[in-house]
């Protein structure tokens, strides 16, 4: 069974009040409140994942926990990539039976997040130790038109993963990257 493609971008804003703001401003209502997102990024001792441009991820998020599987970046304006996801029971415990199978943590990340709906599209105010960014995820149209909606425009487009996001950050401040976590974490 295939999975589903999800588009999105994502949009920088200054603080997580500017950012919830805006979209509230837009007349987008609660679909979760905030909340820690605690993700894993898994991959054979090879690479074998990374090197296809696909991600293994494990995410628990608030008691609820999801083991995701991500096809290549497609060529696109938006970011564009089979999902394929479900619901698992513990994501420490399906992380350790990975790791049996051969599988090995490479990267974990945190964020705090809490979505929205607005028309078509679901949009993620989400606060990472990067700074605040909206996630905009639907329908291409719903997607520009939330965009415009909330002073943007494809310049301001960013449809980098966030561990790639956080490479360039480290870069830029010359410090060796980690795992991209909140200081008390």
């Amino acid at each position: 069974m295939p999975g589903m493609f999800e588009r999105e971008i994502k949009l920088r804003f200054d603080t997580a009040g500017a950012a919830r703001e805006a979209v509230l401003g837009l007349g987008a209502t609660t679909l979760r409140g905030r909340r820690l997102q605690e993700d894993t990024l898994l991959d054979t001792a090879d690479g074998a994942l990374k090197r296809r441009g696909c991600a293994l991820r494990v995410r628990a998020d608030a008691g609820r926990h999801f083991l995701t599987f991500k096809g290549p970046v497609q060529p696109s304006l938006m970011k564009l990539r089979e999902e394929i996801e479900t619901v698992v029971g513990d994501s420490e415990l399906v992380t350790h039976i990975l790791e049996e199978l051969g599988f090995r943590i490479w990267f974990r990340y945190q964020k705090y997040r809490e979505e929205f709906s607005h028309g078509d599209v679901t949009i993620a105010v989400d606060e990472t130790p990067l700074g605040t960014f909206v996630e905009i995820e639907g329908a291409d149209a719903g997607i520009r038109a939330a965009a415009e909606s909330l002073g943007r425009s494809e310049r301001d487009y960013l449809v980098s993963s966030y561990r790639t996001l956080f490479l360039a950050d480290c870069e830029q401040r010359g410090i060796e990257p980690g795992d991209m976590l909140f200081a008390e974490s």
